[in-house]
This record gives structure tokens, C-alpha cells and sequence, in this order.
């Protein structure tokens, strides 16, 4: 019986090993590659490298090295497609892995040196170079990359002690050959970027700060200070665009978190702001600037901005004295800007002061001598200036300009009642009356229909044959002319029953 198990019990392992050794050759025929397969991988990417398909070339490398992950040469190969991609980081790993596979592969060593090099990291490139030299003194490259390790080391030495002495300037100086030497570096980019925030170049720091983003893994830190740079600037929608990308890297982070929630805040309020100017709605316009500069008081840009705006919405309104002085204010924060002082010219206009009015157009034209809104607007200005010298029918009746039909015809009444020549005794003064009264009919007659006070706002008198142009208006003679086909007061005695229409 004992006999009995111990066969029994034979056999079972006998057939566990049999097992195990189909199990290894079926494992062997899932997972492993044959020769002659990874062979035909590398001819492969061989080609398509050389025909410049690269991402094609790259995943019959990924394959060569998942069937012989042994084989030094097809790191080696793969590193080479990373690099004529443009994905140093990538190949870094293949060339170690190649290195460790083969230490004396100088081939690999010299491309990996070339590589820390650019990345800055100049102790790690010189033990390269010295160990291909060693292999190999008479390699050139490498002598001659070993010489530049050494400058990048000095530089660096002396970029740090420039900038720990506040010299940012001569730090920027040395920084410039140093990122020469190793472009791929993001802590001289970053580096310089201070320094140039400090000298007040914002826009160059931003051109550094840009590619030191993508050199660095997880570099928020740099997305943020882009994102600050960007809103300082004003520019509100890259700002945006930067913080999120710091949120994408960990949405937890809180100086990104806290930022992003002010910039999508003022975003909206900008955003807002600009869609009622395009609808025409001031008013809402007016109070979305407001509120955007409760939101952000302390950025110059965006004050500015907000009080230029708040100008052009008044002046549009045809609110003129609040325009007048919102557009002040905007123009002693922005002496420059050309369309604050044609929106002050615009409520000058309202306000019928001319002169000024032509004097803001033509310091607007200073600005932007090629704007034809500035162009025509300095031209009608002119033409009002010319024509309130002569007959100002707005002055008659004591109207603004943005007064209505019956606000106009409501001043006409008034007026013709306390100018109707019956009013008065004397000969001189019923020939004042008559005058004034004529000026005031005239007035009411340009006035209310539109077309004629179209011409008038154009600055163009359609009772002026002057201004006619030969052509005839409605008046013919002088400015002082009866408007209408007869003259009620050709008799010479002015008792008739007045309609006041």
C-alpha cells in the first residue's frame, strides 16, 4: 500500500513538470518575439526613419525593444526617432538603458552628453565626454563638447552670483550664452524671466517663462507666473488660458485655484461689457465696466481700459457733460489714445462747443492720421464750428442737440409766443421781434423734419444757399428770410391771429 503512494504520488509530479514546461513554451510563444521578427521591426523602422515617417518609424522600434528588451541597439534606434522628433526627455531613458546594457557603447554616451548639455546639466555631461574620451582620445566632438561644459559651468556660477547681487542686467547678459549652451534648460529661462520682470520687460520674461513651461514635467509654478504676467498686462484671455493649464496639472492647487476664480470672474465682466457695445446697449454696458473695475482696481490696464469704455458709452448715450468729464478723466490716464479723445469730441459736439470739439479731432489725428472716422468726424466738427458762426438753430430754441420733436416744438412755442412781433410797441423792436421770430420759425422748420436737421447735424444749413451749394433749400434768400412761401408780415401791420403748430 505504501508502495501504492509513493507511485502515486510520482506520477502527479511528473506530471506538474510537464505542465510547467508547456505552460513556459506557450508563455514564450505569447510574450517573446522571434529573432527573425524583431529583425524585420528594425528593417522596418529603418526605412520609414530614413523616409522620414517618424511616428510610423517609433512604434516598430516600441516593438523591437518589447521582443528583446536585452538588445542595447534598439534602445540606441528608438533613441534616435525620439530625438529627430523633438522629444529629448524620451530619449534620455533609451540612451541610459543602452549605456547600462553596453558601458562601453561611446556612441550612445557622446549623444547622451550632447543631450544633458543642452538640458544644463553640465557635471552629468562632462562625466560623458570623459568617458568617450577615455574610450576614445581621439574623438573631436567630444574634446570639443567637454571645452563647453566647462564654459556652461562658469557662466552659471557667475549668472547666479550677478543675480544674488541685484545685477539684473549683467545677469541677463551672461544668462544669454548660457541658454545659448543649453537651451533646454528651464531654470536659466526662468531665471532670466525674473530678471527681466524686475528691469520691467514683462513681454520678454513672458517669451521665456513660455517654452521653461514645457522643459519642466509638472511646472506650475511657471504657469502661474505666466498667467499673472499675462493678466498685468490686460491680457485677460491668456491669463486664462495658463492658470487652467495649472489646474489640468493638479486642480487642487490653491494660488492657481485662487487666481483662476478672479481672472474667470473679470473675463465675464469684460466679456459681458463688450457684447452689450455690440448690441448697442450703453446703460448695460456702462455698469458691466463699473463692476469690472470693483473686480480689479489695482491693474492699471484695466481701469483704463474700463474708463475709455464708460467715455464711449456716455458719449453714444449722448449724455454729454457726464461724457465730457468721464472722457477727461480717461484722457489724463491715456493721453495717446485716439478714440477717447474722438468720443470727448462727439460730446463737445452735443454740448455745441465746437472749438473743442475740432481741437480734439485734431489731436486725435496726431494719433492715427490714416482713422476715416477721425477723418470725418474732424471734418463735420469744422463744418459746426463754420455754421454756428452763422445760425445755430439749437441755440435758438435753447434745445441740446439730442432733444426730441417735442421737446423741440415745446421750446418753438414758447418762443414764438414771447417773440410774436404784436408783442411789441416800437418800431425798432417790432424789427428785432421780427427778426428773432423768423430765426425761431426757421429753427422749428430744420429741426422737425428729419431729413433737413440730418443735413444740419452734418453740418450742412439746408436754408443756406451758401451751404446749398447753389442749390436751393428751403429758405432761398438770406439766413433771415421767411422759411415758408409767403411772409406774414409783408403788410406791415402784424395784426393777424398767430397758429402756433
Amino acid at each position: 500500500m505504501e508502495a501504492g503512494r509513493r507511485r502515486g504520488l510520482s506520477g502527479i509530479v511528473s506530471s506538474l513538470s510537464l505542465l510547467c514546461v508547456i505552460l513556459d513554451l506557450q508563455l514564450d510563444g505569447l510574450l517573446g518575439a522571434s529573432h527573425a521578427e524583431i529583425e524585420q521591426h528594425l528593417e522596418m523602422g529603418r526605412k520609414l526613419l530614413a523616409a522620414g515617417q517618424l511616428a510610423e518609424a517609433l512604434s516598430h522600434y516600441h516593438s523591437a525593444v518589447e521582443g528583446d528588451p536585452r538588445n542595447y541597439l534598439t534602445y540606441y534606434k528608438r533613441a534616435a526617432v525620439y530625438l529627430a522628433l523633438g522629444k529629448s526627455k524620451s530619449a534620455l531613458p533609451d540612451l541610459t538603458r543602452a549605456i547600462q546594457l553596453k558601458p562601453d557603447f561611446l556612441a550612445a554616451r557622446l549623444q547622451r552628453g550632447n543631450i544633458l548639455l543642452k538640458q544644463g546639466n553640465a557635471q552629468e555631461a562632462r562625466e560623458d565626454f570623459e568617458a568617450v574620451l577615455l574610450g576614445n582620445p581621439g574623438n573631436e566632438e567630444a574634446r570639443s563638447q567637454l571645452v563647453l561644459t566647462e564654459e556652461l559651468a562658469r557662466l552659471s556660477e557667475d549668472a547666479q552670483a550677478a543675480y544674488r547681487q541685484r545685477d539684473y542686467q549683467g545677469t541677463v547678459t551672461v544668462l544669454e550664452r548660457v541658454i545659448e549652451l543649453s537651451p533646454w534648460d528651464p531654470d536659466a529661462r526662468e531665471l532670466r524671466a525674473a530678471c527681466f520682470v524686475e528691469l520691467g520687460e514683462p513681454r520678454k520674461a513672458i517669451q521665456d517663462l513660455s517654452p521653461a513651461t514645457k522643459l519642466r514635467n509638472d511646472n506650475r509654478a511657471a504657469l502661474l507666473q505666466l498667467s499673472l504676467l499675462h493678466y498685468r498686462l490686460g491680457e485677460h484671455s491668456d491669463s486664462l488660458s495658463q492658470v487652467r493649464e495649472c489646474l489640468k496639472l493638479d486642480q487642487d492647487d490653491q494660488e492657481c485655484f485662487s487666481h483662476y476664480k478672479q481672472v474667470k470672474k473679470l473675463s465675464k465682466q469684460l466679456e459681458s461689457a463688450e457684447h452689450s457695445i455690440s448690441e448697442q446697449r450703453f446703460h448695460d454696458q456702462g455698469l458691466a465696466y463699473e463692476a469690472a473695475m470693483k473686480t480689479e482696481p489695482n491693474v492699471q490696464f484695466y481701469t483704463t481700459r474700463a474708463k475709455e469704455r464708460i467715455c464711449h458709452c456716455l458719449s453714444r448715450s449722448k449724455r454729454a457733460r457726464e461724457a465730457i468729464d468721464s472722457c477727461s478723466e480717461a484722457h489724463q490716464r491715456d493721453p495717446r489714445n485716439g478714440f477717447i479723445l474722438r468720443d470727448r469730441a462727439e460730446a463737445y459736439i452735443l454740448n455745441q462747443e465746437y472749438e473743442k470739439a475740432v481741437e480734439d479731432y485734431l489731436e486725435a489725428r496726431e494719433f492715427d492720421a490714416e482713422n476715416q472716422e477721425i477723418k470725418e468726424g474732424l471734418e463735420r466738427a469744422q463744418k459746426l464750428l463754420k455754421q454756428s458762426r452763422k445760425r445755430d438753430y439749437y441755440k435758438i430754441l435753447g434745445v441740446p442737440r439730442n432733444a426730441n420733436k417735442q421737446e423741440i416744438t415745446k421750446a418753438y412755442r414758447k418762443l414764438a409766443q414771447q417773440w410774436h412781433p404784436d408783442n411789441f410797441q416800437s418800431e425798432e423792436q417790432k424789427k428785432e421781434a421780427e427778426k428773432r421770430f423768423i430765426d425761431i420759425a426757421s429753427a422749428k422748420e430744420v429741426l422737425t423734419d428729419p431729413e433737413m436737421r440730418q443735413k444740419f447735424d452734418a453740418g450742412e444749413d439746408p436754408l443756406d444757399p451758401e451751404s446749398q451749394q447753389g442749390g436751393g433749400g428751403g429758405g432761398g434768400g438770406s439766413p433771415n428770410s421767411w422759411p415758408f412761401e409767403f411772409n406774414p408780415f409783408g403788410s406791415g401791420n402784424f395784426h393777424f391771429k398767430f397758429n402756433y403748430n
